[in-house]
């Protein structure tokens, strides 16, 4: 696989690019991460099956949209391909720490709000379907966000759930119900990160940056929901979004309903405790 990366990253970069160093780097439970590097120049690599390609391709092109915005920092993309037996992604590489630091936990959430304000879109979704982590994320457009939010996130991890043997929920009467709770809050739709929590955030030299994004046209709240979901956010990343753009009215009973998601997802993914969590969050959303 090296050789072949090593020979597509050549052609890209349009001067030999010789491999002299490669370290494993802390990453997903999904993908292996690596830093290489030809003694000067050093990058970013995640590798998965050859397969997997599709979902590199799709990553691919949601970094780039988020860097076309130019309100959050992401990295640059370098290419992706296939060797006989494996995929990759290659992106610039940044040395990067936890973000810890009060003034870019600020400064990242007014970066957030003003990508959550940028742009015109009248429906919900996205131009193509993409992925939260491993799962498929289906993002056919609708004007509805109540329709969107219920069917296509929800709905979905609960027909998962049940492809599994799990019905946790009647699924019809559930999505009708999550539609009916958010049939009266009408938001614009905002581009989301969609996938936002502590660990597809840090600090680099260049200030806060995000990747790994699942990005679609949604509620602006799924993204601060999700923040809140796994914690490691600091305060002043929530005063420095709402310095821009204040949330809404109610945001505290919808962050339940959209962090549901997150945790049905990750039970699909990688079972466990997860069940449990959203069984406790059902009840909750359904005694509202």
């Amino acid at each position: 696989m090296w050789q072949a990366l090593s020979q597509q990253l050549s052609e890209t970069l349009m001067f030999d690019f010789n491999i002299n160093e490669r370290s494993k780097v802390h990453g997903g439970e999904i993908s292996e991460c690596y830093m290489i590097s030809d003694g000067e120049q050093r990058y970013f690599v995640k590798t998965n099956t050859r397969d997997f390609l599709p979902q590199f391709q799709v990553e691919a092109e949601n970094i780039q949209t988020l860097r076309d915005t130019s309100t959050v920092f992401v990295p640059e993309l370098i290419l992706t391909g296939t060797s006989k037996d494996h995929s990759f992604i290659v992106l610039n590489y940044l040395a990067t720490k936890p973000l810890d630091d009060n003034k870019l936990s600020f400064k990242f959430g007014a970066q957030l709000a003003k990508l959550h304000l940028w742009g015109e879109q009248k429906e919900f979704g996205y131009d193509q379907d993409n992925y939260i982590g491993n799962t498929l994320q289906p993002n056919k457009w609708d004007r509805k966000w109540h329709r969107f939010f219920s069917e296509q996130r929800i709905g979905w991890q609960l027909q998962l759930l049940r492809e599994k043997g799990i019905e946790l929920v009647n699924i019809g009467e559930f999505v009708q119900l999550v539609e009916s709770r958010l049939a009266s809050h009408t938001p614009r739709p905002s581009l989301l990160h969609g996938d936002l929590w502590h660990g597809n955030v840090a600090k680099s030299a260049f200030g806060p940056i995000c990747y790994d994004p699942a990005c679609y046209w949604g509620d602006r709240e799924c993204d601060i929901a999700m923040t809140e979901l796994f914690e490691g956010f600091q305060p002043e990343f929530y005063q420095g979004y709402e310095s821009v753009l204040p949330l809404d009215f109610g945001y505290a009973e919808r962050k339940d309903i959209y962090n549901l998601y997150h945790v049905l997802n990750h039970y699909n993914q990688f079972g466990g405790h997860y069940l449990a969590e959203a069984e406790s969050m059902v009840e909750k959303i359904l005694s509202y």
